[in-house]
């Protein structure tokens, strides 16, 4: 069967996030001054061939611990639905 997984990888809280520090100044320069703490991203969509689901979750979280997201600074959080 295949899977669809939506994965979304942020920089944690606690670590800087400098891309998000300049968007935010861009925006108050644009008279937005309502919006605060932006933080930047990766959104990742990937298709799995597996067997169940509960193989395409493990597939996805070994790929996203081993490759997608540095685990020191980014955490992640994915959704899988069917194909």
């Amino acid at each position: 069967m295949k899977y669809i997984a939506e994965i979304n990888i942020m920089t944690r809280s606690e670590i800087l996030d400098p891309q998000g520090k300049a968007v935010k100044l861009g925006l108050h320069n644009l008279q937005m001054d309502t919006i605060d703490n932006v933080r930047i991203g990766k959104h990742i969509r990937l298709e799995v061939d597996a067997e169940s689901e509960e193989q395409a979750r493990a597939t996805v979280d070994s790929a996203c611990k081993q490759l997608l997201a540095n685990l020191i600074m980014e955490e992640y959080t994915f959704d899988l639905h069917t194909a």
